[in-house]
């Protein structure tokens, strides 16, 4: 961690490590994984760890941008000196290599970037601005610009907390309405990792204007059912 340099705000090797209700499996479940797992893996690894949204012990700790702000480097200084800074779990100290780790319990997030066609990342910056929630946007957003040199654009990269209260379709319809007020084109999209099938039903459902239909209607949904 000493060496590493990145776009994306880090705090440690193994940054963040969230339990996930996907499938038959409660929230409060997740929450108490979440404690299990951060109390062993400090012990055995003496990585000091942080518990963040459902599983955190301290409301400010819940977002888990205040958790990692400063990033390795901050930390490294804060902790052990400031009493805002002692981990849920571990030691009050870093760990010389390998940092610190957020452990926590949370809804289903989907990492969602939108491409723009133009090599100006301060358009990109304005937009994230716009749609984030900390600095005014939708409640269940976080953004950032950032440039894709190789390519010769820029990228308003986010991370969407809640796609049933904040759907993918109406963050990227914002994102292209606001990117042709500055004469830029939306020249794509991404989803990075893995997406639930309902937030893909949801954006078919408002782009179709599809009429009277349920997500028991997809095929692979009733065939995992009867499994």
């Amino acid at each position: 961690m000493n060496k590493h340099k990145g776009e994306h705000p880090r705090m440690g090797a193994i940054d963040v490590v969230p339990f996930i209700p996907v499938y038959n499996v409660t929230m409060e479940e997740c929450v108490k994984l979440a404690h299990e797992f951060a109390k062993e893996f400090s012990e055995k690894t003496g990585v000091p760890c942080f518990m963040y949204e459902e599983a955190a012990t301290r409301p400010d700790r819940k977002n888990l941008a205040d958790v990692r702000r400063g990033e390795f480097e901050g930390l490294k200084e804060a902790i052990g000196k400031d009493p805002d800074k002692v981990p849920d779990y571990g030691p009050n100290k870093i760990h010389p290599t390998a940092g610190a780790t957020a452990v926590g319990a949370r809804f289903f997030l989907v990492a969602f970037n939108v491409n723009l066609g133009t090599s100006d990342i301060e358009i990109a910056k304005k937009i994230a601005k716009a749609v984030r929630y900390s600095s005014g946007g939708y409640r269940y957003v976080k953004a950032m610009g950032f440039e894709i040199k190789e390519r010769g654009i820029v990228q308003v990269s986010m991370n969407l907390t809640n796609y049933q209260k904040t759907p993918i379709f109406r963050v990227f319809e914002t994102i292209k309405n606001e990117a042709e007020r500055y004469g830029v084109p939306v020249i794509g999209s991404e989803i990075i990792g893995l997406i639930p099938l309902e937030a893909l039903v949801m954006v078919a459902d408002h782009y179709l204007r599809l009429e009277n239909f349920s997500i028991d209607q997809v095929l692979e949904k009733r065939l995992l059912e009867v499994e």
